[in-house]
Formats: structure tokens, C-alpha cells, sequence
């Protein structure tokens, strides 16, 4: 298999997808190739439909130390090696956010620069406590890309994500926490089977509503009030027509766990 191949993992646990950052030598790095996989990987999560939900992690030590900074002048023209690993991704974010399928990040080591967005980009984290954030692009005189930009001020509001932007100064896993940016801090040896865990117990939900769910939060800040009623009439309306409505009530009118289908 070639190294190409192997920069984007992407392995089944039962019902969750797992792809895995795969450039450990540094700190899973993204160049071009490593772009144009991860948007193959997540193509692949799309097509099969196989999976109901998604855990995005990184091998060695880090999870992502953003975009490979000693490719963006490679060939003399960033206008042209720059685009080349940023289209990839954005359009493979596109792609996921699509999907119902709810997704967790296993965040450790280093979060910079495009990890920092990617995970973001994540609808929950789990983050080791020797995880360390950064959001580097002003340290290389340029702008958050991935959808950085787009999810910070959402999470943390403009004040704060204007001091993470400009000022980018890295914190730790516990301001993280404390700013809301991460759901979960646990011992590092713990990291991976907390994060696991999480998108199992997510897998065996009722997915379609699980992604009407995170449709409705991330479009709520674009809607007036009116917007967003008709807008949450017609999700509510959609999952009363699956199988997973059905034996939602079924089991809460029998006091029983219930078995979701994911349909």
C-alpha cells in the first residue's frame, strides 16, 4: 500500500466509521494528497450509508497540527499548492455536513491552524488533557480556512473568537472545556476509548432525527423566529414518517430501552 494511501484510514467499529489522520512524523500534517483522500474517505462514508456515526482522530502524537506549511510554497505559486489542499477539504466538510450522521473528534497533542477548524467542524469532542489548541493562521499572516472562521464565533461568541483569532495564543484542554469548545476532558491514556464510546452510543440512535437535530442548531442563527418554527415543524413532521419515531414511542409507552434502526 502506498504512503499515499495510507495518510487517511478508514475503518469500521460496528455502526461508526472511524477515519484516522495517518501523517504521524508530522503531527498529521494535511498536503495535497492527504486532502484529496480525506474527501475520498468521506465520499465513501457518504455512498455506503453503512455507518451512523463518524469519529475523526489522528495517529502519534497529535491529532492535527494543521495545513503542511512546507508545501504552501512548494512549486513558488501558493495560488496553486494552497487550493490544492484546501478545496479537498472544504468540499469534503461539505459532504459530512450533509450527512445525518452525527460526528465525534478524539482530540490529543497538537490542535493548530486546520485541525484546530477541523475539529470544530466535529458535532462533539473528547480531548486528552495533554491536548493543546491554537487556531496559528495569523502566526503565518494569513486567515482561518476549513470553517474556522464560520463555527468559532458560534461556539465561544465574536469577543472571544476575535482574541483566539488574532491573538493566537495557544490553552490547554481545560480552557477548551471551559470555553465550550470541547464536550469532554479525560486522562490522555483514556482519550481514544471515551471518544469510541461516544460514537457508539451515538451509532445506536436514531440517526435521521440526529441529523435534523444538528441541521436545525447550525441553521438557527440565520432564521428569525418564524423562519425557525416552520423550519423545526418540518423536521418534527419528516421523523414522525420513519420507523425510528415508531418504536421511539412504542418503547417509552412500554418503559423499555428503545432499538433504534437508524431509519
Amino acid at each position: 500500500m502506498s504512503d499515499h494511501v495510507e495518510t487517511v484510514l478508514l475503518e469500521r467499529d460496528g455502526g461508526v466509521a472511524v477515519l484516522t489522520l495517518n501523517r504521524p512524523a508530522v503531527l498529521n500534517a494535511l498536503d495535497a494528497p492527504m486532502a484529496e483522500l480525506f474527501l475520498a474517505r468521506v465520499k465513501d462514508i457518504a455512498a455506503r450509508g453503512d455507518s451512523r456515526a463518524i469519529l475523526l482522530k489522528g495517529a502519534g502524537k497529535g491529532f492535527c497540527a494543521g495545513g503542511d506549511v512546507s508545501q504552501f510554497l512548494a512549486g513558488g505559486d501558493p495560488a496553486v499548492t494552497i487550493p490544492a489542499i484546501m478545496e479537498p477539504l472544504h468540499e469534503a466538510l461539505l459532504v459530512l455536513d450533509r450527512l445525518p450522521q452525527p460526528s465525534v473528534a478524539c482530540l490529543h497533542g497538537a490542535v493548530a491552524g486546520g485541525g484546530f477548524s477541523l475539529a470544530l467542524g466535529c458535532d462533539l469532542a473528547v480531548a486528552a488533557e495533554n491536548t493543546r489548541f491554537a487556531m496559528a493562521y495569523s502566526r503565518l499572516g494569513t486567515t482561518p480556512d476549513l470553517g474556522g472562521s464560520f463555527r468559532l464565533p458560534r461556539l465561544v461568541g465574536l469577543r472571544k473568537a476575535k482574541e483566539i483569532a488574532l491573538l493566537a495564543e495557544p490553552f490547554d484542554a481545560a480552557e477548551a472545556l471551559r470555553l465550550g469548545l470541547v464536550n469532554r476532558v479525560v486522562p490522555n491514556e483514556q482519550a481514544e476509548a471515551e471518544a469510541l464510546a461516544l460514537a457508539r452510543r451515538l451509532a445506536e440512535g436514531p440517526t435521521q432525527a440526529y441529523g435534523r437535530v444538528r441541521h436545525l442548531l447550525t441553521e438557527a442563527a440565520g432564521h428569525d423566529l418564524a423562519a425557525h418554527l416552520a423550519a423545526e415543524e418540518r423536521a418534527f413532521a419528516e421523523s414522525t414518517a420513519t420507523a425510528d419515531f415508531r418504536e421511539g414511542v412504542a418503547a417509552f409507552l412500554e418503559k423499555r430501552p428503545a432499538r433504534f434502526g437508524g431509519e
